[in-house]
């Protein structure tokens, strides 16, 4: 009785919800038992399984099973596999730095250069490199469980993100470290529903000792992947393993996230970057000029440092434009050469380039048709182009997320932010584009000089 009333309740769940849904949630279920009680015992793959069927499809199971079997009081859904539990922290598994199998989300990936050591210390950010270093030091064992730093674009976040996964991976080699951008988080969960893989998703991250994830503002109206980050930080909370978050904004104004996500997110520390005061903008530009065997004087830095405020990758920006023009043209760093470069990035002054100086200069560097970048074209290349092309806007000119927008066709800023943060993401682990945009970038500056 029990095998034909299941094989009628699939019918019927098949007629309502779509066939991804159907493979992925129910397929994998197992009738184990019908109680003379009256309550209808079934077996999912995972606690996950277990927790989105009881939220999502509880309600309507029970109503469908009451149709073919009036008598029945319940339904009640049971995970059996009991050796997908994380793995305690006082013993933990051998795992390499890489946080989840290839196969499910890209490996954990550092930039070396992202450690403790070359973060640059000033009153906007000590206390968020004391967090941060606190809980590498002693991840899950401190009141900072989540850490959650947020501040504007390009302060600095992501780089105590990666040197808190860079100190616990020299540190304790043993623990298992998850770290993904938010947009990568979404990508890869997409995929697993599509490939049937949900539950090897959910458990390679349930399964860690440490979650880093950047952005999390990114995962805003994606109803879906806020369900399942939800359930992966839940386990991860209660096994007291850590989480360090990063975002643009603090929890209390971050839109379209589910209201119990962000209250979890306040209830550990949540500590903001400001923007670097005029002591620390020169030291980041020594740091960064002696990285790249770059000879500055002094007074020049200071001056660089008085004329951008805004944030820590423009400065970085900078000194990489002053070593493209040095290297291209031979000429010695003078005070004039880096009045020139900066042209435009005063306050009150026109950008240094304009839109569409820069959207035609990418376009004949790709061979892709100028209008393709302005247009609805959602071709591979083509949309890798205009976000390049907005990342450079955002980058060298002061035009506002709005006026970037209307100039690409009219995209909302949200998507202007997404490009940006994919740019970067690539920019950082992908020297090819590193090269592309430098090489944009020589060209624009070359066009100016002409």
């Amino acid at each position: 009785m029990l095998a034909v009333l299941w094989q009628d309740l699939l019918s019927d769940i098949s007629l309502l919800v779509d066939s991804a849904t159907f493979e992925t949630w129910f397929r994998p279920l197992q009738p184990k038992e019908l109680r003379e009680d009256g309550i209808l015992v079934i077996a999912a793959s995972s606690q996950f399984a277990v927790d989105f069927l009881e939220q999502h499809y509880k309600e309507k199971l029970l109503s469908l099973a009451r149709n073919r079997l009036p008598t029945l009081r319940e339904v009640l859904i049971l995970a059996t596999d009991e050796s997908q539990r994380p793995t305690p922290l006082a013993s933990p598994r051998s795992f390499s730095i890489h946080a989840v199998p290839k196969a499910v989300v890209p490996p954990t990936t550092f930039n070396q250069n992202f450690t403790f050591d070359t973060f640059v210390v000033g009153p906007g950010n000590e206390f968020a490199k004391s967090a941060a270093l606190a809980v590498a030091k002693a991840p899950g064992k401190t009141k900072f469980n989540p850490l959650l730093i947020y501040g504007g674009v390009g302060l600095g976040k992501t780089h105590l993100l990666q040197a808190v996964g860079l100190f616990l991976a020299s540190q304790q080699k043993a623990l298992r470290i998850a770290y993904a951008s938010s947009e990568e988080f979404y990508l890869n969960f997409i995929d697993a529903i599509k490939n049937n893989s949900s539950r090897k998703f959910s458990d390679s991250f349930k399964s860690a000792d440490i979650l880093l994830i950047d952005d999390i503002q990114f995962l805003s109206g994606k109803e879906s992947t806020q369900e399942e980050f939800f359930y992966i930080f839940n386990t991860l909370y209660q096994n007291q393993r850590q989480i360090v978050l990063t975002s643009d904004l603090p929890p209390g104004s971050l839109k379209g996230l589910q209201d119990r996500l962000i209250s979890r997110f306040q209830w550990g520390l949540c500590v903001d970057i400001q923007p670097p005061n005029l002591e620390t903008r020169v030291a980041i530009l020594k740091r960064k000029a002696e990285q790249d065997n770059l000879n500055i004087p002094e007074p020049i830095l200071l001056y660089i440092a008085e004329t951008v405020s805004s944030n820590i990758r423009e400065l970085e920006g900078i000194i990489i434009r002053l070593l493209a023009y040095s290297s291209i043209t031979k000429r010695d760093i003078t005070i004039d050469l880096v009045k020139s470069i900066l042209k435009g990035t005063q306050k009150n002054e026109k950008p240094r380039f304009s839109i569409e100086q820069i959207i035609e200069t990418v376009a004949d560097y790709y061979k892709v048709p100028l209008n393709n970048i302005r247009e609805k074209n959602r071709r591979k290349e083509v949309a890798f182009c205009r976000q390049l092309a907005m990342y450079i806007v955002k980058s060298f000119t002061n035009y506002s997320l709005k006026s970037i927008g209307l100039h690409f066709g009219g995209r909302d800023h949200s998507t202007v932010i997404h490009a940006i943060q994919h740019i970067e993401f690539l920019r950082k682990n992908e020297r090819s584009v590193a090269s592309d945009i430098e090489n944009i970038i020589s060209l624009l500056s070359n066009q100016q000089h002409a």
